[in-house]
């Protein structure tokens, strides 16, 4: 049996205990493990590389931006920076056709660019959205989808965890990632206010209640306003938060690190002065934020020893060589990928996606000429729409168990989302056809 085959017969068998439960760094440990033992015959060989990988897997300054973004997620979470963003933004839109769904979608981009984490978007605002818009008289769940829907901003807005972790599998800048998903990002944001608008104007049965008794709500104009003063100091928060990261970011002021420095001390200094952390929710953030990061860099770890073994493999070059014999090209790669993503995305979670699929196709990418920056883009995008689609569907089971609901139903939420997949879907299909929108400020 040739290392080729051995190598597709571990990459296969990686799947399989991921789908069992095994944890994914474990599998990645020991397929990695069991690849290198078995395809060099020397089990001390297998012992020495896994050392060297530990040693020097994350030894490196730019590992510090993993645990110091969590940090400041984390803080903006406690600090009811989302509740106070979506109460302006609905206040701002209450005229608008479908005007707290937009809201929940501005509000949720706005909430990405400091957290990078869709998890708690969904978390965040299944709290404050959902009940909101019952009260306006929104299906429960198409409130819930919506939320679900949007979440899903904070994987590709940055700073994203996920583009961190797609940086460091491929060797990219991940400064260059975050500038790459700018406008992707805004793409996705603009493509669901469009979808929601649309969707509400041709079938309001599908979105509201009572849809005439809903129109004439938004239509008053009796219903009190915020005041400006009060609107401003809701905003003023979260917008230098944002303007302080991303802005010394993108002007190279701060390097992605130094980034994550400025904004957890801006984060915490926001949740001092809104009063709301106390000594018990700054060691259960602290505490948090240390799982979180081990968590990941665990991960990265195993990953990094898991391509360690696909290079012995020698799997890398032979999928290349196969790709241009089928004379596929960039796109046609492109186009597989996503493909395969997309039917990942329905067994497992968007972390393990990135660390199975990327230290097999990046070099592949690279060697066809294609941006490792857009491609990273297109593989962001794909994984999240896996956010979305079941069986797994991490971000709608979220909304889900914290809603916690007998009336919404997880099969009402999964087709809530389907509006929303269909523009993430277009999305895709933009950004590889157009390379120039992931690339344009690079």
């Amino acid at each position: 049996m040739t290392t080729l085959t051995i190598g597709l017969l571990l990459v296969g068998a990686l799947i399989v205990l991921v789908l069992v439960g095994m944890q994914i760094a474990y599998a990645l440990f020991t397929v990695a493990f069991a690849g290198i033992w078995i395809m060099r015959d020397n089990v001390g060989l297998a012992f020495r590389m896994l050392e060297l990988t530990v040693y020097s897997g994350i030894a490196d300054y730019l590992f510090a931006t993993i645990p110091l973004f969590v940090l400041m997620g984390l803080l903006v979470s406690v600090s009811n920076v989302g509740r106070d963003t979506f109460e302006v933004a609905e206040d701002l839109l209450r005229r608008v056709i479908c005007g707290l769904g937009v809201a929940t979608v501005a509000a949720n981009t706005i909430f990405a660019a400091v957290t990078g984490v869709s998890i708690a978007s969904a978390a965040v605002f299944t709290r404050v959205a959902v009940p909101e818009m019952r009260r306006h008289g929104y299906r429960a769940s198409f409130a819930a989808g919506t939320v679900a829907g949007s979440s899903v901003l904070g994987m590709l807005i940055p700073p994203s965890l996920l583009l961190i972790i797609y940086g460091v599998l491929a060797e990219v800048s991940i400064g260059g990632m975050f500038i790459a998903g700018i406008v992707p990002g805004l793409l996705l944001a603009g493509g669901f206010v469009t979808m929601l608008i649309t969707v509400t104007a041709l079938f309001p049965g599908f979105v509201l209640t009572d849809p005439a008794a809903s129109r004439e709500r938004r239509l008053d104009r009796d219903i009190e306003r915020m005041p400006a003063g009060q609107m401003i100091g809701k905003l003023i928060p979260i917008v230098l938060l944002v303007i302080l990261v991303l802005g010394g970011l993108y002007t190279g002021y701060f390097t992605p690190t130094e980034a994550g420095g400025v904004g957890a001390f801006g984060a915490f200094l926001v949740a001092l002065s809104r009063r709301s952390l106390d000594r018990h929710k700054l060691w259960q953030v602290m505490k948090q934020t240390g799982v979180i990061s081990v968590s990941i860099l665990l991960l990265l770890i195993a990953a990094s020893f898991y391509s360690r073994m696909l290079s012995i493999a020698g799997l890398p070059n032979a999928i290349a060589g196969l790709v241009s014999d089928t004379g596929l090209g960039p796109f046609g790669f492109l186009v597989f990928c996503a493909l395969i993503i997309l039917v990942m995305g329905m067994i497992l979670d968007s972390t393990s996606i990135l660390l199975i699929m990327v230290p097999i196709t990046a070099p592949i990418a690279q060697s066809m000429g294609i941006d490792l920056s857009h491609f990273g883009i297109v593989i962001v995008i794909a994984v999240e729409i896996g956010l979305l689609t079941p069986p797994f569907g991490i971000s709608v089971f979220t909304v889900h168990n914290t809603l916690n609901d007998p009336t919404v139903s997880v099969e009402q939420i999964f087709a809530a989302t389907l509006p929303f997949i269909a523009v993430m879907l277009c999305v895709l299909v933009l950004v590889i056809l157009v390379p120039g929108a992931a690339t344009i400020f690079l």
